[in-house]
């Protein structure tokens, strides 16, 4: 008969705490093979409070009451807000309960407790009532729920941007609209004067103006436009306006730092979990990559083949990093000049968009003035969004080039995602950059007789104003050419795929919502606003119009012509690499914005700044208006008595931070071997079990 493991209540021993098998069993006791895990030989590296193998369930049990009854008690000492402890929704509620129960109960008569308690009883319903008032919530669950994480990620960041530019909107209407009328109607343009140095400027159209000028206009930025409160040229120059003008800029970009910096923050932990290889990828993507917001059979079998793909991706990235550990020396040095050839052609189609920039914003302006197209408005058109033009199609052409030559590079395909996206980041970016610059060299000037001014005010007398119609042209045709590639693209596209079931059905095959290039597109449209909204103070205005108008129809594109994206995106890049690229964006967009304040002249003919050496000059100007105290203190901010103590106490803060971070990745290491160990026990256990089965079933 064979012999079977039979445990009894008397066999638990109190040496060794471990239940032992019958006397008539044969083998090693379970105490001695759980003696000898890997884990026991770490037990001194474990602390103290840690317990041995053999140790008793019931002191371990009561070790946790005591444990659980200090706890109580500190928290009944110091409570914790109900949504910060871990605990479940009902559990949640009779905690806060029994504790709103507890403070009136020992400050009965105190109104000061009781004012207390209803203002934190407010404080909540107000945040449960604006966690309600979240626009579109219920359709970015849907989104999440049909198409996924990735795509629902996409639509939260474009509502992200929707309410920084209505916070923009706002700030603009308060710190620049309002004290320009309440300080009288603003004048017309300046009257034409002989004596002045820097010529004249008066943009407004004279006798009749057919309908084609004025869809021109409208189109251009000029004509009517030109003399507006949407640009820059239009506003008077009053002291009081000029420093509310040029503070809303400051605080705006403040505003736009700190709310950037804490959605990014916000998922930095979670990123840097799944970033790190703490988790096993396999086992990770099996037991908790499942997404129970999914609605729909079809969609239940759309993750079941995401979550395949994830596991193919892992494998085959696994793949890539066996055969690049088993290459010989010849054999990187070939893959090694493949990847400098490609890299060396990506710089030279770079160079050459970058060029073709400059050489479109350079032939607009020639262009111009040359009679055949003053003649035809449609051409005068197409000539003034040349800039524009070109680059919008650099931006879809060589994104494209970039996929096809990245597997070339024997890359892991995480990390071809990644240098595709850095390179179509650097492009997108870079080109905004070289039309700025090239505008920059247009605002200079070389001549001898240019220099009273200080700009080239013969072609652009309001040069910042010329700024802003370049900034809301890039802002106007982006949404153009994404309403044209909707219409005349993505909804032909689908009606061929349904219509045709042959091969012409085939080749056009269902669309994929890509989640990074629109997420790009994204960036670069809010970039454009960032740089034009100190020449363009209604740019933020026309921005969140465009926002609005995108977020329907980019819903009803995806409802209604794509299909989830075969190869998703992973969440973690989602988190940290997009918010990182916005910081970018809007560093780029700080650069020459402080050019244009602290370095170039301001128009001597319009603006609020006409007449000043330079925009920042007020800001000194308005200092020396106040009281000699405020003076002082002002000017003290400045010296070095201010900013060594700042340095020593900033450096103070950072060597804190970096110890704290350290002892955090100590902790970190300790539980990833703590981790290990755990694996390595359960691979001991599983091979004594089969080699006790053996034993068992040879006697």
């Amino acid at each position: 008969m064979e012999e079977s493991w039979a445990w009894e209540p008397e066999a638990w021993g109190s040496s060794g705490g471990w239940p032992a098998p019958r006397e008539a069993s044969t083998g090693p006791s379970l105490s001695s093979v759980l003696n000898e895990l890997p884990s026991a030989a770490t037990l001194r590296y474990r602390g103290p409070g840690v317990l041995p193998w053999g140790a008793l369930e019931e002191e371990e049990e009561e070790r946790s009451i005591q444990a659980f009854t200090e706890s109580a008690r500190k928290e009944l000492q110091e409570p914790r807000p109900s949504r910060e402890l871990p605990w479940p929704m009902q559990a949640r509620r009779v905690h806060r309960q029994n504790l709103a129960r507890d403070q009136v109960a020992l400050n009965s008569g105190s109104r000061v407790a009781h004012w207390a308690l209803l203002l934190r009883r407010s404080k909540e319903k107000v945040r449960e009532g604006l966690k309600t008032l979240k626009p579109w919530a219920w359709t970015l669950k849907r989104i999440g729920g049909q198409f996924g994480a990735g795509t629902e990620s996409y639509f939260s960041l474009l509502r992200f941007l929707l309410l920084l530019n209505v916070l923009a909107s706002v700030l603009k209407a308060c710190m620049i609209l309002l004290p320009t009328w309440l300080e009288g109607t603003p004048p017309g343009p300046p009257a034409a004067n002989a004596s002045s140095p820097c010529g004249s400027y008066n943009p407004r159209p004279h006798g009749l103006v057919t309908f084609p000028t004025q869809l021109f206009n409208l189109l251009s930025g000029e004509g009517f436009l030109e003399w507006s409160p949407l640009f820059y040229g239009f506003y008077p120059p009053r002291p009081h306006l000029a420093i509310t003008y040029l503070c809303s800029v400051f605080a705006i970009g403040l505003l736009y730092l700190l709310l950037i910096l804490h959605r990014s923050v916000s998922g930095l932990k979670q990123t840097l979990l799944a970033e790190s290889g703490v988790l096993t990828s396999y086992s990770h993507r099996v037991f908790s990559a499942w997404d129970f917001g999914l609605s729909g059979e079809v969609h239940v079998r759309l993750r079941q083949r995401n979550i395949l793909f994830e596991l193919q991706v892992e494998l085959e990235e696994a793949v890539v990093r066996y055969q690049a550990a088993v290459r010989t020396l010849g054999q990187q040095a070939r893959v090694w000049l493949v990847r400098v050839l490609i890299n060396l052609a990506v710089l030279a189609l770079l160079g050459a968009a970058f060029y073709g920039v400059y050489w479109a914003t350079k032939a607009t302006v020639n262009l111009q003035d040359m009679p055949p197209v003053q003649k035809m408005p449609l051409l005068k058109l197409g000539v003034n969004y040349l800039p524009s033009i070109f680059i919008s199609v650099v931006n879809f052409i060589l994104p494209v080039l970039f996929k096809l030559i990245a597997p070339l590079e024997g890359y892991t395909r995480s990390r071809q995602i990644v240098f595709i996206l850095l390179r179509t980041v650097f492009l997108r970016l870079a080109s905004l950059l070289v039309l700025l610059g090239t505008l920059w060299n247009q605002i200079s000037c070389g001549e001898a007789e240019c220099k009273a001014c200080g700009y080239n005010y013969k072609e652009l007398p309001c040069w910042e104003t010329r700024l802003g119609q370049e900034m809301y042209k890039l802002l106007l045709f982006d949404l153009l050419s994404g309403l044209a590639v909707m219409l005349l693209i993505q909804f032909p596209r689908k009606l061929l795929c349904g219509l045709c079931p042959g091969a012409l059905g085939r080749f056009a095959r269902t669309q994929e919502f890509q989640v990074p290039d629109e997420v790009l597109g994204l960036i670069y449209a809010q970039t454009v606003v960032w740089v034009g909204s100190f020449f363009c103070p209604l740019l933020p205005l026309l921005n969140t119009a465009k926002f609005l108008l995108l977020f329907y129809l980019k819903k009803l594109t995806l409802f209604s012509t794509c299909s989830p994206a075969s190869r998703t995106f992973r969440a973690s890049t989602v988190n940290f690499f997009f918010p990182l690229v916005l910081l970018l964006g809007l560093a780029i967009s700080a650069v020459p914005v402080l050019y244009g304040i602290f370095v170039i002249p301001p128009s001597k003919l319009c603006g609020p700044f006409r007449g000043q050496l330079s925009i920042w000059s007020e800001i000194p100007k308005s200092i020396g208006s106040l009281p000699e105290t405020a003076q002082n203190f002002l000017f003290f901010l400045g010296t070095q008595a201010f900013a060594v103590p700042l340095l020593l106490l900033s450096s103070i803060l950072m060597a804190y931070t970096v110890a704290l971070a350290n002892s955090y990745g100590r902790l970190i290491s300790e539980l990833k071997r703590q981790i290990e160990t755990e694996a390595q026990n359960k691979v001991f256990l599983a091979q004594r079990a089969v080699a006790l089965s053996s034993a068992n079933g040879a006697l």
